[in-house]
């Protein structure tokens, strides 16, 4: 199944890209999902391609609810032993984050599904780059809260339980971080699917290329594939009016530049002078027809090189296929490194050869990036 995750930057028009390229998909006779922002533009898509187009609306404030009970109903015996009222369904409002995870539900729920492609719309860029790396994200600090080798404790439940005399609360702690393991990692394996892509909605203006960099360094951090990059509201290159001229002019110069990034990815759509009113207005803005997906960008997969020739420095490659030069800072945590770029960050645990080592640099050029390390003296015997 083909998986279009449409993002891009705020005000650009990225809703209404999704829309217009769902309906567009569904027309060809394709059978498409379409999982909706918050402000999907113009008119109800459900009715527009009846038979072909499914729309999937996500509903953060029911999930949260959905979920805060059933948690609060699995540790019922330890907040009654506390004294603790609980919540009414009545009362419960949606909390901040809670849309994060609808949308994440949202992805997992479009993948089971039998459609040929499923579309979503995603919030703005750095938003949408964080949400796409949540998954992973939780798994690691479940694993760091929770690890597997501490669950061998389960064994000991029953005869607690039995002194205690009363039911110990590790059964549903386990229980439930074993189901959001679960969960988060079929999440993940949908974000990292070969069929999944970005597709990046920018308005050329000053911010345009800058925006473009940063998507691609925090994509190839995450190992995702941009399948198209759309400039959209393209203003008409002919005009009488010396302002709209001016205006025009400007805008297709920052254009050339989102050329020059982009190459092939780039597809134009045209200004309509209005907000979109219906399906015709829609079937104007459809970017390009998605073809098979290309192919996907690795995650990083380091890889060790011993240069014992520059005084004994090993060197730790990671490919970030589409990222361009930029400062990349690095943390070392233990036995981890974490990896950031503006908004966006990354852990990734260090191989052993180098976990007694010191980051000495690192510099990122055409694509890979090369962290320099400065082994302990024990590691290598020095030249006699």
């Amino acid at each position: 199944m083909r998986i279009i995750l449409v993002t891009g930057t705020g005000g650009a028009g990225r809703s209404t890209v999704a829309v217009a390229t769902a309906l567009a998909e569904a027309h060809a006779g394709r059978r498409v999902l379409l999982v909706p922002g918050d402000t999907d533009p113009g008119p109800a898509p459900d009715d527009a391609a009846p038979g072909t187009l499914t729309v999937l609306r996500t509903d953060p404030a029911g999930d949260f609810r959905r979920e805060f009970l059933a948690l609060q109903a699995r540790s019922g015996t330890v907040l009654d032993l506390l004294g603790a009222a609980p919540f009414e369904d009545a009362e419960l409002t949606e909390l901040p984050g809670s849309r994060q995870f609808a949308l994440l539900r949202a992805l997992r729920e479009a993948a089971a599904g039998d459609h040929d492609l499923a579309v979503v719309d995603l919030p703005p860029l750095r938003e949408a780059l964080t949400v796409l790396a949540l998954p992973e994200q939780l798994r690691r600090y479940l694993r760091r809260l929770l690890p597997p080798e501490r669950q061998a404790a389960r064994a000991l439940r029953p005869m607690l339980a039995q002194l205690a005399g009363v039911p110990m609360p590790a059964q549903w702690l386990y229980e439930t971080t074993a189901r959001w393991e679960r969960e988060l990692a079929a999440v993940q394996a949908v974000v990292e699917a070969p069929g999944t892509t970005v597709r990046l909605v920018l308005e050329p203006g000053p911010a345009a290329t800058a925006a473009l960099r940063e998507a691609r360094l925090g994509l190839a951090l995450h190992g995702l594939a941009l399948d198209a990059v759309i400039a959209n509201r393209l203003l008409p290159a002919a005009s009488d009016d010396p302002w709209l001229a001016a205006l025009t002019a400007e805008q297709h110069r920052r254009l050339a530049d989102l050329r020059a990034d982009a190459g092939e990815l780039l597809n134009e759509l045209p200004h309509l002078g209005r907000e979109p009113r219906g399906p015709e207005d829609l079937a104007l803005l459809a970017a390009a027809r998605p073809g098979p997906p290309p192919a996907p960008a690795p995650a990083p997969a380091p890889t060790v090189e011993d240069r014992r020739e520059e005084d004994g420095v090993l060197v730790w490659h990671l490919p970030l296929p589409g990222a361009v030069k930029q400062d990349l800072s690095l943390v070392r945590r233990g036995d981890e490194l974490l990896l950031g770029a503006g908004p966006f960050r990354r852990t990734l645990p260090l191989p052993p050869a180098l976990r007694r080592c010191t980051v000495t640099g690192a510099g990122l050029v055409d694509g890979d990036l090369a962290i320099r390390f400065a082994p302990d003296p024990g590691l290598w015997p020095k030249p006699s």
